[in-house]
């Protein structure tokens, strides 16, 4: 049996997750599904403390979070503040406007910003993640964006998480990148890949698409990966939760609970 645990990135049921009373019931299905974790996003107008007490009601730990670069930049005091309620350990940001990660320039002016945020987040206990879409393995002179990102940011400022579908979309292998950041990457987003009859690439639960698993879990397993998130932004016709049931069967299978 595996040590890293499976969680489920709430953006998945983003849909039912605008209020309080939304928020409990869908924590509840996620907790009966078998999930030990969650991560918050996409959250309506709640109050934390009244998750983080739904949680713990939940025997479910709150993993990770994603928040805009701007509260960070302009609001850090009550992000930490926010995270210290739900003792949550990993926040991280979903992604970066353009004038940063659109272009080589931006990755010094990014980890610039970062470094006061990341040792006052240190001082509070908690570290930074980044996590990935594909435009980030655009390349200059023939470096990605990424790549140059965790080669100049040093670990202890700045963790990883590695989104195995937006890695496989840009071009890369998610298990090398996972091997890549081994050390430095509390967190990775498990999401599958599947072409569609009409040629679509569409996302899939976790297992039932085209990605690599096996080398995947194996990758995190050496790398120190604490949580394994699910994440489907687009469940399709599917019921999120019965997707999120269907990729927690199969990463169970893999070892992974």
């Amino acid at each position: 049996m595996s040590n890293v645990i499976a969680g489920a990135q709430l953006y998945t049921v983003r849909e039912f997750t605008n209020t309080i009373e939304d928020v409990e019931e869908t924590l509840k299905k996620v907790a009966d599904i078998g999930y030990k974790a969650v991560q918050i996003s996409g959250f309506g107008p709640v109050d934390m403390g009244e998750v983080a007490n739904i949680c713990e009601g939940e025997g479910l730990d709150v993993a990770a979070t994603h928040k805009g670069w701007a509260s960070f930049k302009d609001d850090l005091d009550a992000v930490i503040e926010e995270h210290k309620i739900m003792g949550c350990k990993h926040p991280a940001i979903g992604g970066l406007k353009s004038e940063y990660n659109r272009n080589k320039d931006g990755v010094k002016r990014f980890i610039d910003e970062l470094i006061p945020v990341a040792e006052k987040l240190k001082e509070a206990g908690m570290d930074f993640s980044y996590h990935n879409h594909s435009h980030e393995l655009i390349q200059y002179d023939g470096k990605t964006w990424l790549g140059m990102l965790y080669e100049q940011a040093p670990k202890d400022i700045l963790k990883a998480e590695i989104d195995t579908y937006w890695i496989q979309a840009g071009g890369g292998d998610p298990a090398q990148w996972i091997r890549m950041c081994s050390g430095r990457e509390p967190l990775v987003h498990f999401k599958d890949m599947v072409v569609s009859p009409e040629k679509e690439t569409r996302f899939a639960e976790v297992g039932e698409g085209n990605l690599n698993w096996e080398a995947i879990v194996e990758a995190c397993e050496n790398g120190g990966v604490e949580y394994a998130l699910v994440e489907q932004d687009n469940c399709y016709e599917r019921d999120p939760f019965e997707s999120l049931a269907i990729s927690y069967r199969n990463m169970k299978e893999m070892g992974i609970s």
